[in-house]
């Protein structure tokens, strides 16, 4: 189980989580965390040219021995200025390959020179500058569209205890029946899946469903923690899991909180203005 996660770094670049109270991680923290992933066997990296500086700060520490996932900047800056951008990130990280490059902006696939764009995606990715060319999606509709419409290697999905609508639709077991590698991220819903205390009032509409949550999580004897990171971890079609950490000891606690569980059950629900969280009024 251990080997399925995987390190985001968005905290290495933004103050980024609504229960994040620490703010940017330090570089020499970033350090820290790296060198106790690599220790641990947590070989992939996620990151993007638009989490502020996370690619500097990981080129800065050095990340040679990791696989990167990076992300394209918005094709509203035309094709030269995305492919001219993926260049820079690779600059930035100090590196010669991406593992894995996702279209961050879906949108961009409803652009008239997205087939350009994809194309010459492929010729970066025949050229050896890329391994594996993917999108990050929000929506089911999204990877339905997807996987009618384009052959792709790698996807990125949100996908958690209150978020598993990816198994209810069948989009998951399509995307494995076409060998395309499955990330999940918001695993913990930006940290709101730790701590239902002191939250915004925003998040009154779902109190009731919150605190029969937390007693599914009681009766279970597993920490919050365990029961939302091994939820995730056990669902067999997702290759890695995405987390974010602001240091070392919170991925040290992660680490620890993996167990070797039987598919838990999942705790639906239907409301994208809590599973989305750009929908959030906080």
């Amino acid at each position: 189980m251990l080997n399925k996660l995987a390190l985001g770094t968005v905290q290495f670049g933004l103050d980024y989580g609504v229960t994040n109270l620490s703010g940017q991680v330090a570089i020499g923290e970033v350090k820290n965390i790296l060198d106790y992933a690599k220790e641990k066997s947590i070989d992939t990296l996620d990151t993007a040219s638009g989490y502020g500086n996370s690619e500097q700060v990981l080129g800065e520490v050095g990340v040679n021995n990791y696989r990167i996932i990076t992300k394209t900047t918005p094709l509203k800056n035309g094709v030269d200025g995305v492919i001219k951008d993926f260049h820079q990130s690779l600059d930035n990280l100090n590196i010669g390959q991406v593992d894995g490059l996702l279209i961050h902006n879906i949108d961009d696939v409803k652009d008239k020179r997205f087939g350009d764009l994809f194309h010459k995606l492929n010729e970066l990715k025949e050229e050896g500058l890329i391994n594996k060319i993917g999108f990050s999606t929000y929506t089911p509709d999204q990877v339905d569209f997807l996987l009618e419409n384009f052959d792709f290697d790698l996807i990125q999905v949100p996908f958690n205890i209150f978020d598993n609508r990816l198994i209810q639709g069948g989009q998951l077991k399509a995307l494995k029946k076409k060998k395309i590698e499955i990330h999940a991220r918001s695993v913990f819903l930006q940290g709101l899946l730790l701590d239902f205390n002191n939250l915004s009032d925003y998040f009154l509409t779902w109190k009731n469903e919150f605190d029969v949550y937390q007693d599914v999580v009681k009766e279970s004897s597993l920490s919050k923690l365990e029961y939302a990171l091994n939820f995730v971890l056990s669902i067999k079609e997702i290759d890695k899991v995405l987390v974010g950490v602001n240091s070392k000891k919170q991925l040290k606690e992660i680490v620890q909180s993996v167990k070797d569980k039987e598919e838990l059950n999942a705790y639906s629900i239907d409301d994208i203005n809590l599973l989305n969280p750009s929908f959030w009024k906080i």
